[in-house]
């Protein structure tokens, strides 16, 4: 691919913006002309309206720092004329982020989003690049739909399944009966740091609001297939989940366990995993992993802190296989929630996307 392409990034200023804001930093695809988020930030340079509460691990990037923030709703037309597509990652309520991006869409923006609100939508795309790129054909009938030539929205997963899906899915081959995960979720998934969120010290929170229902019923989506101009839903594997917010920065860690119709041996189960790939490293995308599952021996891995940013954060890592009393078999699952679970997951996604043309 040596086409690049003019990118905005609505909700610039929050977490998973600020991620897309370094992601984007000299990528080799994707140029961003406008930084956008609330009529609060409206108005300022984007320096000045993420001072005090930038969470990245390095400074503002230079391209970055004196860019005017836009209104993200009131200059929607003028964003659209600048751009080749976006990337959504705003803070609002459900109702007003599907109407905010259909907006978007309507003014013949594609719209690659990291918000929950279109998960749902059967016409809308919910893509893990590696698993289901297939998806991507549903576009067709959105954008009918929508009465649309080029605008469309493509969202991605929820965070938290980054940890544990990747490494189900390659095991489907064996017929998965059924799977219970339990995530151990960052504080970065809830856009916190530990000063905006002290009442996590020494503490996990067992509750993160609409966490488990999302767990058990986006891989069933994931998995499904394209009909009649919609995604229809898998009617299994069943996935029973409990998520728990723990004081971990960043990276969502998953306990899996997992019972077949034909039970695999441990050989077989490392084998699958390590000759894994999709399309993304099919295609050798910028951000694609060239190894997309990393197995760790260790019994005491994966670790958050140490393994998380395997891969520059966008591998998923597994550890811990064995069999189990009574399920057939246990693991350990990894993932970078802010990395591979939002923003540079949405990064793939848009890659995949101008690979096979559907931003042109």
């Amino acid at each position: 691919m040596n086409k690049t392409y003019k990118v905005g990034i609505i909700g610039a200023t929050g977490m998973v913006g600020q991620r897309f804001v370094t992601l984007l930093d000299r990528h080799p695809l994707f140029t961003p002309v406008v930084l956008a988020a609330s009529a609060r930030s409206a108005g300022k340079t984007y320096r000045e309206a993420v001072d005090g509460k930038w969470a990245m691990n390095v400074p503002v990037p230079a391209y970055a720092r004196e860019m005017p923030v836009l209104d993200a709703e009131a200059d929607a037309k003028t964003i659209a004329g600048q751009v080749d597509f976006i990337f959504c990652a705003v803070n609002m309520k459900k109702e007003e982020i599907r109407a905010l991006e259909e907006k978007y869409a309507k003014l013949e923006v594609p719209v690659v989003s990291n918000n929950s609100a279109h998960r749902a939508t059967p016409d809308v795309p919910m893509v893990i690049p590696e698993i289901n790129a297939d998806h991507l054909e549903v576009i067709a009938a959105q954008r009918a739909r929508l009465g649309t030539k080029r605008g469309f929205i493509a969202v991605k997963s929820n965070c938290s399944l980054q940890s544990y899906v990747p490494l189900l899915h390659p095991l489907k081959k064996f017929g998965i009966r059924c799977a219970a995960v339990t995530t151990y979720q960052a504080i970065s998934g809830a856009g916190k740091t530990f000063e905006s969120m002290p009442e996590i010290v020494d503490n996990i929170i067992p509750y993160i609001g609409g966490e488990e229902q999302k767990s058990e019923e986006e891989p069933l989506k994931i998995w499904g297939h394209v009909e009649d101009g919609v995604i229809v839903n898998a009617a299994g594997p069943v996935i029973t989940a409990q998520c728990l917010r723990v004081p971990v920065s960043d990276g969502h860690t998953a306990a899996v366990f997992v019972s077949f119709e034909n039970k695999p041996s441990k050989q077989e189960i490392l084998q699958t995993w390590a000759d894994y790939a999709g399309e993304p490293q099919a295609l050798a995308l910028p951000s694609a992993p060239a190894q997309f599952i990393h197995y760790f021996e260790e019994d005491d891995r994966p670790q958050a802190k140490l393994d998380r940013m395997t891969e520059h954060g966008m591998a998923v890592c597994a550890g811990r296989l064995r069999e189990d009393t009574l399920f057939d078999y246990k693991f350990i699952g990894l993932s970078h929630n802010t990395l591979r679970g939002a923003a540079g997951g949405a990064v793939l996604l848009a890659e995949l996307l101008a690979a096979k043309g559907y931003f042109d």
